[in-house]
């Protein structure tokens, strides 16, 4: 997932630029819209998607729940029912994990320059 949640965030993101931070389709976060009423982008003139700070989150949460940990909306719905901050705990863990492998990965590969 390219998300990253230390990025400094603008106020509002169109959908187009979610989509890109996921790597998903937009009609793909349209329908997690209907799916999960945590997610509530501002709809701006011609029902422009907007989607704050708070939105983001709880997309990159069910991402982690639905892509990451492959389970299916009814269980994501109840996994954020059940325990919200549980959850995003957990995929906050996730998604440092990855990082440090990147820079293990990339300091490996610097080592392996110098020999």
């Amino acid at each position: 997932m390219a998300y990253n949640s230390d990025k400094e965030l603008k106020m509002y993101y169109s959908i187009g630029e979610v989509a890109k931070m996921f790597k998903v389709n937009e009609s793909l976060l349209r329908y997690w819209e209907k799916e999960f009423p945590i997610i509530k982008p501002r709809k701006a003139s011609g029902n422009v998607r907007q989607y704050k700070k708070e939105d983001i989150e709880n997309i990159r949460l069910i991402y982690h729940l639905v892509k990451e940990k492959g389970l299916t909306l009814q269980g994501a719905k109840q996994r954020l029912k059940d325990n919200k901050s549980y959850a995003a705990n957990t995929a906050e863990v996730v998604d440092r994990l990855k990082q440090l492998r990147q820079e293990l990965v990339e300091l490996k590969n610097a080592l392996d320059y110098l020999t």
